[in-house]
């Protein structure tokens, strides 16, 4: 299974419905959907109002990660706006195991981040009562950086933790994906992928989108 989440992080803001519909019909598996706050990380994005306005455009999946100091305050907003999965920060602010019950019983998957400098064994207290960890391979903040290699073994030792206790918990990656380093992060353990400038920025979305899932698995 590879299942790819193009970041709109990377799409034309000016063109944002057009370019969910276009991603979609080009093969995306989910639709990734970056918040920022300009507290928890030094940018801001957009919030659920204009998830509202997107969601008509595209049915798959919408992914919706939350780089905010306080997310549990904004769960409802996020449910009602159409987001079918939130992953939120082990680093922020809200009680980990409170945010992860809120998503949970307002009927969406529970996904929890953790940073680069953040030890993977930090959050695996948690892992039996998640759908989804993200693993970000860069600082989160800003699209368009490089990829860190130095993330493979918090990854590794993430889908080690998850087969020993036989759960049923994706991993993601995001930051810095692109060809060269699917396989890499796939053999890792990743199967789901956000991917911004590697999509937004080829000439072909479906050719790209179908590339990077082929490179992969070395297809």
């Amino acid at each position: 299974m590879v299942l790819i989440s193009p970041s709109m992080l990377s799409c034309d803001f000016a063109k944002m419905g057009e370019q969910t519909k276009k991603v979609s019909d080009c093969g995306a598996d989910m639709i990734h959907l970056d918040i920022m706050d300009g507290i928890f990380v030094p940018n801001i994005t957009f919030g659920a109002p204009i998830i509202k306005a997107v969601r008509k455009y595209s049915d798959k999946i919408f992914d919706v990660h939350l780089m905010i100091n306080d997310p549990i305050k904004y769960i409802e907003d996020f449910k009602n706006a159409g987001a079918d999965i939130i992953t939120f920060h082990y680093e922020s602010i809200s009680d980990v195991e409170e945010t992860i019950d809120k998503i949970r019983s307002l009927g969406m998957k529970a996904s929890l981040s953790i940073k680069p400098n953040t030890p993977s064994k930090d959050i695996f207290p948690y892992l039996d009562k998640l759908d989804m960890v993200l693993v970000m391979t860069v600082e989160p903040g800003f699209g368009g950086q490089s990829f860190m290699g130095n993330m493979i073994p918090k990854i590794e030792e993430l889908r080690d933790e998850i087969e020993r206790r036989n759960l049923d918990v994706l991993i993601q990656a995001d930051g810095g994906i692109g060809k060269d380093n699917m396989k890499l992060l796939y053999d890792a353990g990743v199967r789901c992928f956000a991917v911004g400038s590697s999509v937004f920025k080829a000439d072909d979305m479906e050719k790209a989108i179908d590339e990077l899932k082929k490179s992969a698995k070395d297809i």
